[in-house]
């Protein structure tokens, strides 16, 4: 039996019932796996409701350049709020969750890891650090590789119905191909290979598969959200708030950014603060998803190569129907509560320490903040958080690459 088979053989565990764990839970139970869904209990009653009665169903168009398709009625093998219980019997662990719930998840995780085990966080955002972080903090020492992916295979919605969730999902694409890395960076050839026993990675693994990042800070650089949702929803916020009301309709659930906002000079925005993490990337020497300035300048922006190939791209002159209703519908969305703090102040924070100025990214906290009334400068994601600012250069390279950490002195 190959590597591959062996993880086949045993139970996924996917932590986190939204919309990436869903999805990526029922397409691998309809590609052949077995699936174990976890969920905090405290958020369980509503996304866990009926879960094992109606299973999940998976549609929508699909859009890739490969025409690979999956939809179907999905049950999972074990739906459970039982952590242990979840990860039992489990090779491969997915982590599908916001970037702000990490914390929670990781703290449930850690003490139930085992040798052997290989944690997928979709998409990383920086997890894999604040994971190896709160390992070392208890004191865990299992033989586990963990790694995280620049996005997740698909877009995916929950349908809802008068505001209730159904047991039903969309899927807007699929990705042929994404950006992964492990830490430390000597994990990598494994960790890349794994996925080919996740069948929620068949459209890529049939596709132009998956390819490896400079290390796992490559990943996080290579997350399309930030340079995406801020500009797009901060710019567009107007749009966003009378769409419904002024225009657009009676419906304001059919907005979408790149139907609505995106425009020749948001893409401007986006390929200056796009030019600024790769200045960021270059002066830590990592590296990440490399685009022209075409593909900013399209509808689809640097999200459509993801899963239509490096010609994608749809004029601003053109409609772009495929995403109406995916929003965000309120400045309050995570396009902004998360990808302001986790992304673009990370960003600002690399830049001080690095000496790359950010005016771009900078901009986006500053207006992110006033807009949704929070203090993003205070509130996001830190060096700290990642036990990344008492190393100098060579030092970070080598703990990405090697796995070798020093300790902040008088710790």
């Amino acid at each position: 039996m190959t590597f591959v088979e062996e993880l086949k053989a045993a139970p996924i565990a996917i932590l986190g019932a939204g919309a990436v764990g869903k999805a990526v839970g029922a397409d691998s139970v309809l590609a052949g796996n077995k699936v174990h869904l976890y969920e905090l209990p405290e958020f369980a009653p509503i996304t866990l409701k009926n879960i094992e009665k109606t299973g999940i169903t998976l549609g929508g168009k699909q859009n890739s350049l490969y025409g690979f398709e999956r939809s179907g009625q999905a049950f999972f093998d074990l739906v459970t709020t039982d952590i242990a219980e979840a990860v039992k019997g489990a090779k491969i662990i997915i982590v599908g969750v916001p970037s702000l719930a990490h914390d929670s998840f990781f703290e449930r995780l850690i003490p139930v890891l085992e040798d052997g085990m290989i944690v997928h966080i979709i998409p990383d955002n920086f997890g894999s650090l604040k994971l190896r972080k709160k390992m070392r903090e208890l004191n865990c020492d299992k033989n586990v590789i963990v790694g995280g992916w620049t996005s997740a295979p698909y877009g995916a919605r929950i349908i809802k119905e008068g505001g209730v969730l159904t047991s039903k999902m969309e899927l807007k694409y699929r990705a042929i191909s994404l950006r992964g890395a492990s830490l430390p960076s000597t994990d990598q050839e494994v960790f890349l290979e794994s996925s080919k026993a996740i069948g929620s990675f068949d459209a890529i693994t049939e596709g132009d598969g998956v390819s490896g990042g400079k290390t796992v800070l490559d990943i996080g650089f290579s997350n399309v959200n930030p340079v995406l949702h801020c500009p797009g929803t901060i710019l567009g916020a107007s749009v966003m708030e009378n769409f419904g009301r002024i225009f657009g309709g009676n419906d304001r659930y059919q907005y979408s950014i790149y139907s609505h906002a995106y425009s020749e000079s948001v893409a401007e925005v986006q390929y200056a603060f796009y030019l600024e993490q790769v200045q960021l990337a270059e002066a830590i020497g990592v590296d990440l998803l490399r685009y022209p300035k075409k593909n900013f300048l399209s509808r689809t922006s640097i999200l459509g190569p993801e899963y239509m190939g490096d010609d994608c791209i749809v004029p601003f002159d053109e409609q772009f129907p495929m995403a109406y209703g995916t929003g965000p519908f309120s400045i309050q969305d995570r396009y902004v509560t998360e990808d302001v703090p986790v992304g673009c102040h990370l960003y600002h924070e690399l830049g001080k320490k690095y000496g790359v100025p950010t005016p771009v990214i900078d901009s986006m906290i500053t207006l992110g903040s006033v807009m949704t009334g929070r203090d993003f400068y205070q509130s996001g994601l830190t060096l700290e958080d990642l036990d990344l600012a008492h190393l100098d250069k060579e030092q970070t390279l080598d703990y990405l690459e090697n796995g070798q950490f020093i300790e902040k002195k008088g710790l």
